[in-house]
């Protein structure tokens, strides 16, 4: 290895907000475990063009000793990745036209000092309801933050904790919960209410469900 500029990422500053992601153009960067890292050295080619997407400034240039920049060991990775079509994706144009405006979206993954949190109004959505609405982003997303989880499949006992983090750190403005009209996906309504109440937060609180054949039962 040789002595080379190549990103470092303060991870106590970081927040996975995820803009440095699409900020870098090698796919270098990705959210792990709701923080950015360099997955692979060899990925970075130091010039630092994610350096000014980091709303917490944890990205900075150092010169380390480091794998050098394989050009094509890079090109490789971008196709198997597909990074390339990801700023035309529909579910990840940031703050346009009422898509997608925050990431990461998973609820274990969201950092509870995110950004994005911050004076929001959430959408709590179970994960199956994005691909059971077609209308998902135009008539539901808007104006919102969007947190995703499975009350079935996840851990629910986590999912209060931090929720309960989340609405303390956060002025959550409000919050709208997306579920599926079968039984098991009311237990993210569950969830939410004693996340409120170990909270002792009253923040505004609304339910919607869709049936299993793409109609909203309630909105």
């Amino acid at each position: 290895m040789t002595k080379r500029s190549i990103v470092q990422i303060d991870q106590d500053r970081c927040d996975g907000c995820g803009a440095c992601v699409n900020a870098c153009a090698e796919g270098a960067i990705q959210i792990v475990n709701g923080k950015a890292q360099l997955i692979n050295e060899i990925y970075c080619d130091g010039l630092g063009a994610c350096l000014g997407s980091c709303p917490k400034g944890a990205i900075t240039i150092v010169e380390k000793e480091a794998q050098p920049f394989d050009e094509e060991a890079n090109k490789k990775h971008l196709e198997l990745i597909k990074i390339k079509e990801v700023p035309s994706c529909e579910c990840l144009s940031f703050a346009k036209n009422h898509k997608l405006n925050n990431w990461p979206i998973q609820l274990k993954l969201i950092s509870v000092n995110a950004s994005f949190l911050k004076d929001a109004h959430l959408l709590i959505a179970a994960d199956c309801t994005a691909f059971s609405y077609p209308n998902f982003h135009k008539e539901i997303l808007k104006d919102k933050k969007l947190i995703i989880a499975c009350p079935k499949l996840d851990d629910a006992k986590f999912y209060i904790e931090k929720l309960t983090e989340i609405f303390n750190l956060n002025n959550i403005k409000a919050i709208t919960v997306l579920r599926m009209t079968v039984p098991c996906c009311a237990g993210l309504t569950w969830i939410i209410k004693e996340a409120l109440n170990k909270s002792g937060k009253s923040i505004s609180f609304e339910e919607n469900i869709i049936d299993i054949d793409g109609t909203m039962k309630s909105y």
